[in-house]
């Protein structure tokens, strides 16, 4: 299997961090309205977002997902008042290390997330899959 590359159709893997108590429940809503958005989606579920470290979003990258995915609590955060501003720190922190390692900044990405934000949720997995598979042509360690 190449890297980050499903085996079943050639779609882009994506993680998703996701909040337990935000975000969780809006992606949970795009699956049970069986909205349509890539097969290759996995999610994890953190208590909030501006917890992550950027290693771990650059490890998802090294274990073969072609994209990570932030789903932010945003201003609906239970835990911190400035929990946005927190998680776009750590995601420019992992982003200023993917450039250094000549990782495209693209396969990064942040948006808050909201409890019924099923749409917005399948949208951005679809528009995110395109920027992936577009971006296999201008980089070789991904088409590989």
């Amino acid at each position: 299997m190449s890297a980050g590359i499903d085996q079943v159709g050639g779609l882009p893997r994506i993680l998703v961090f996701s909040t337990i108590y935000v975000s969780d429940p809006g992606i949970d809503l795009a699956g049970s309205r069986h909205l349509e958005y890539p097969s290759s989606v996995q999610t994890l579920t953190v208590p909030c977002s501006s917890g992550l470290k950027p290693a771990w979003l650059l490890h998802a990258l090294d274990r073969g997902f072609e994209g990570v995915f932030v789903a932010s609590d945003g201003e609906e955060c239970s835990f911190l008042a400035d929990c946005a501003e927190r998680t776009a720190r750590i995601v420019g922190q992992a982003q200023e290390a993917m450039k250094e390692r000549g990782i495209p900044a693209q396969r990064l990405k942040m948006a808050a997330l909201c409890t019924v934000c099923a749409e917005p949720f399948a949208k951005y997995m679809r528009e995110f899959a395109e920027t992936l598979t577009a971006l296999r042509a201008t980089s070789p360690a991904l088409a590989a």
